[in-house]
């Protein structure tokens, strides 16, 4: 896409030239404007980004901030700190609206409504490139050969629907490897979730029939797989094949529990997304429910920041643009509210998709039940949220009261430390804030230090703050993108906060409270001992709710810490030496272990052994084999 831009003052200079503000300084850019569309940005006085906003023609809609009055209060507040503007010309308005939503989620304005939390949606995929397909679920981008179906609103609905699928139809959740490797059914086959193919308990037509009927099952057609499957069972018993009717029984049972828990399936709505939104307490909730196949598969809610004063409309605009900008919009979009322009939003989500895409505000039957239903769960949600926030409030307020703050905190990083011995150490950084965890900004750290013994806590905790504190600042050096925490809790006592303490000195950061929370003589919940520089250890009342709520922000880090030193050790339990071979990927690896039945045989074998395997080029044989003889 190629724009035209028009640079401003501010861009060419580096700051703005005149000292005007407001209004007037927005007047000042309409002689520069004609009615092409685009997208504009209004930037304060040290350059930071207050809003981004799309235009049908620029000079139209930067006019109407040129008034010195007719303004709801978040805009007037964001027109009086304007004091430069930057302008880029679009083609078309689609181009505009996609622009300027990319900018949005780029720059994060302080006036522009943002989607906080827009994850990746699990789906269900069913492989398509082995004789025995696979169903699973999956995440991201959708590289692998197979039929997917999704989104689901969750893992936990994915996990749900799949334990049904292979109660129902049988089919395998193995890995190709493992599938490859095995000699004897497994346990999935031992509890009927399985019909065992990997020893040849079906056949590969038999087992093809059944992947066909849970592939229609997660198109729509239940209807008649049931009807199906009630004609077997009745034709099993009548010919008194009664494990047989058994087993279809419960086949449909375990259907019938499928379609239970997804609650609400409408008939006359095949494939839509129901999206409602409610305001109130200058917060939104936006709640999402797929429908796929007439079949509910769950919803999620969400909580954008609206800037405290944006209309409906507005809030309904920037979600669905944000929402749908790493996924394919479906067919139908039913909306609780009216958008301004709803023309310009099926254009764009059409062209993304290829396919028409409609939205809709229904106002009877089913689909105005769909969007009534997905209402009334935004505005519960809405009220436990604000519950919730009032509550966290008050205890980031005794918190600092407690360890004697200068101000309340609205960011706290947690860290914790995890491994077995020294071996596959870890460390964790999970972070709190008034609206309650901030799991985004979660991180990681695979301790590397060469000079950390084994079981260094110390060494592994200055190792993790050091990397932390190295990219803060120099990635926000001023401190001033909300990035700095206002305290730190460190999993430990004097020793840990004393070498957390000796980090921030040598790197020059001051100004962060730090307190180590130890688990005191006892090491037991209730009896914990807060370590601050320069004072005695201390502990709160045994009932005081502030000593859950530190509890709880140490458990959580806890819980981080071990989730990913396990998942290391995992990775590490299953690794081979072929998996450092260049070119070696999973498909080859698995073509090696079933040729030569281990990693280990296949380091040894000799170059004509290494050719012989399905899959394997001559030349790439030769590199196998040079990577374990002449390397090793």
């Amino acid at each position: 896409m190629s724009h035209n831009q028009q640079k401003t003052e501010f861009e060419e200079e580096g700051a703005p030239k005149s000292a005007l503000r407001g209004h007037e300084v927005i007047k000042g850019y309409l002689e520069q404007l004609d009615t092409s569309p685009g997208v504009y940005r209004m930037l304060d006085a040290s350059g930071g980004v207050l809003y981004v906003g799309k235009a049908r023609q620029l000079r139209n809609r930067v006019s109407s901030y040129a008034r010195p009055t007719g303004h709801s209060a978040r805009i007037g507040r964001m027109i009086s700190a304007t004091a430069s503007m930057m302008f880029l010309t679009t083609r078309t308005e689609t181009e505009a609206l996609l622009l300027e939503q990319n900018l949005i989620k780029q720059l994060k304005p302080r006036y522009n409504v943002l989607l906080r939390d827009d994850k990746s949606f699990p789906s269900i995929l069913v492989t398509t490139e082995h004789g025995f397909p696979q169903i699973k679920k999956h995440r991201g981008a959708r590289r692998e050969k197979g039929k997917y179906f999704g989104p689901f609103a969750s893992i936990g609905a994915v996990n749900r629907t799949l334990a049904q699928l292979e109660r129902v139809f049988l089919l395998r959740n193995c890995s190709d490897a493992e599938f490859e490797g095995r000699t004897r059914a497994c346990l999935q086959y031992q509890i009927k979730r399985c019909s065992g193919p990997c020893v040849g308990h079906i056949s590969a037509d038999e087992y093809g029939a059944s992947v066909a009927e849970g592939l229609d099952f997660l198109g729509g057609k239940s209807s008649d797989i049931q009807q199906r499957l009630a004609l077997e069972m009745r034709g099993a018993s009548e010919n008194m094949e009664y494990e047989k009717a058994g087993a279809i029984r419960d086949r449909l049972a375990a259907m019938a529990q499928v379609q239970v828990s997804q609650g609400v399936n409408p008939a006359g709505v095949a494939q839509a997304d129901v999206i409602a939104l409610h305001q109130d307490g200058g917060q939104a909730c936006v709640q999402v429910f797929f429908i796929r196949a007439n079949q509910n598969w769950g919803n999620r809610a969400y909580y954008p920041r609206t800037g405290g004063s944006a209309d409906a409309a507005e809030i309904l605009e920037a979600f669905m643009v944000q929402f749908y900008d790493n996924k394919p919009p479906p067919p139908l979009i039913l909306l609780s509210e009216a958008v301004e322009r709803p023309e310009l939003l099926e254009e764009a989500f059409s062209a993304k998709t290829s396919r028409k895409v409609a939205l809709l505000v229904p106002q009877r039957g089913e689909k105005k039940e769909l969007v009534d239903n997905a209402l009334r769960n935004a505005r519960e949600a809405l009220a436990r949220k604000l519950a919730e926030t009032a509550s966290q409030a008050r205890l980031l307020e005794g918190l600092a009261k407690a360890f004697n703050l200068s101000a309340t905190p609205k960011r706290i990083e947690i860290y914790d430390n995890s491994h077995i011995q020294g071996a596959h150490a870890v460390g964790a950084m999970v972070v709190a804030g008034p609206e309650g965890w901030m799991k985004s900004s979660y991180r990681k750290f695979n301790i590397k230090g060469e000079g950390i013994t084994p079981g260094d806590d110390f060494g592994m905790m200055k190792e993790v703050l050091t990397r932390r504190f190295h990219r803060l600042v120099k990635e926000d050096p001023d401190r001033d993108k909300g990035m700095w925490p206002d305290l730190l809790l460190i999993d430990g006592g004097a020793g840990q906060v004393s070498a957390v303490r000796g980090v921030m000195t040598e790197m020059g950061v001051e100004g962060i409270a730090m307190v180590g929370v130890a688990k005191g003589v006892d090491r037991d919940a209730g009896k914990e001992e807060f370590h601050v520089s320069g004072q005695r250890p201390f502990a709160l009342p045994y009932r005081d709710p502030v000593l859950y709520f530190v509890q709880r922000l140490r458990d959580e880090a806890h819980r981080f810490a071990i989730g990913t030193h396990r998942a290391k050790r995992s990775k590490a339990i299953g690794a081979t030496p072929l998996d450092g071979v260049p070119g070696v990927g999973a498909k080859r690896k698995r073509a090696l272990l079933a040729h030569f039945g281990s990693a280990k045989a296949a380091s040894r074998a000799d170059l004509a052994d290494l050719k012989a395997v399905e899959g394997v080029s001559d030349k790439m044989a030769e590199t196998i084999y040079s990577y374990f003889h002449e390397n090793g």
